[in-house]
């Protein structure tokens, strides 16, 4: 039988660079938005039951203040214009990360998508939003702390039961578009066994196809898992 991957992460780069390739600014950002939901009727066509999207990382913050403010417009109009056809097409949606730093009015869509998504059936989508991978783990060991749990009981087990991902389990297959050779904070602990496929394309220019050659690829591979 041929092999899907369960669990699929997702670094979508190369907005900026596509922007400068057509000269268009910040553009990029807006146009990778676009793509996103064809990726995710691409993703359920071919039966990956997770995906999870590095939509907004803990150093986003540190990028010129116009292009935060427009990366933040462009989350929430998603939320809105996308809200109807992710029940349709029976997605759950879902946010890892933490949201406080995030203004009222994306915290509000991100909890009204939530609900208005809660009861499909299909892929679940999960936008890693104010998510840094290294704050996650942090994350976890300070409820490890405020649990009152003992050294001798932080099992490995212990820890993924509290990682932002513990109701889908670790990515079989991470993609990263836009040429780079690196994890970018995503997903640290989660990695250890994933099989990872880069592709110079920049994220506005992915594709189904692209998503596709990605699986195709990933089916090539045995996955021994240190065994």
């Amino acid at each position: 039988m041929t092999t899907i991957p369960r669990h699929v992460a997702l670094v979508p780069d190369g907005n900026r660079r596509w922007a400068r390739k057509v000269e268009d600014s910040f553009g990029g950002h807006s146009s990778g938005a676009q793509v996103l939901p064809e990726i995710v009727a691409a993703a359920s066509d071919l039966g990956i039951q997770f995906l999870t999207v590095y939509g907004f990382s803990t150093e986003n913050w540190n990028r010129p203040e116009g292009e935060v403010a427009l990366l933040l417009q462009i989350l929430e109009n998603y939320l809105v214009d996308n809200r109807e056809r992710m029940v349709a097409d029976g997605v759950r949606f879902d946010v890892i990360g933490d949201l406080a730093r995030f203004p009222a009015s994306i915290r509000d869509q991100v909890a009204l998508t939530k609900e208005d998504t809660c009861k499909g059936e299909g892929l679940g989508l999960q936008l890693a939003l104010n998510y840094g991978g290294r704050d996650e783990i942090k994350r976890v060991f300070q409820k490890l702390a405020t649990e009152g749990v003992s050294p001798s009981e932080i099992t490995e087990s212990a820890i993924i039961s509290r990682l932002d991902t513990a109701p889908c389990g670790d990515p079989d297959l991470l993609i990263r578009t836009g040429g780079e050779r690196r994890f970018s904070n995503f997903l640290l602990w989660q990695l250890a066994y994933t099989e990872i496929y880069f592709t110079d394309v920049l994220w506005p220019d992915f594709t189904p196809r692209d998503l596709l050659d990605a699986v195709l690829d990933f089916q090539k591979r045995t996955r021994r898992m240190g065994r």
